[in-house]
């Protein structure tokens, strides 16, 4: 019997069943629940640390997640613009180039 897709599922498929139940369990349903930050706050820092660690790959799902999560697109361009002197420019400009590929709501 196969587990339901969830998030974990979705993103590593079947050939990593253990990673992906950790990061259901463990991450989304354990980290991102915990009440001393707000997920508002949890995407902020996310964002920040994908940027600065260059994890393009990760950043469009967690861009989504953080508007999501009531981050405004203005405070994600503030964000990206900061960075860009302590992770470096290359590194702001595929983050905000990601940004623009979401399509604004409304």
């Amino acid at each position: 019997m196969h587990a339901p897709h969830t998030y974990g599922r979705q993103a590593m498929g079947d050939e990593a069943l253990k990673l992906a139940q950790l990061t259901d369990d463990v991450l989304f349903n354990d980290v991102w629940e915990r009440p001393e930050l707000s997920k508002r706050d949890r995407s902020l820092v996310t964002v920040a640390a994908l940027l600065a660690l260059y994890r393009l790959e990760q950043l469009p799902g967690h861009l989504v997640r953080a508007l999501e999560n009531g981050v405004a697109r203005e405070e994600l361009v503030e964000v990206i613009t900061h960075l860009a002197f302590y992770a470096g420019w290359p590194a702001a400009h595929s983050a905000i180039q990601r940004l623009n590929a979401i399509p604004r709501q409304g």
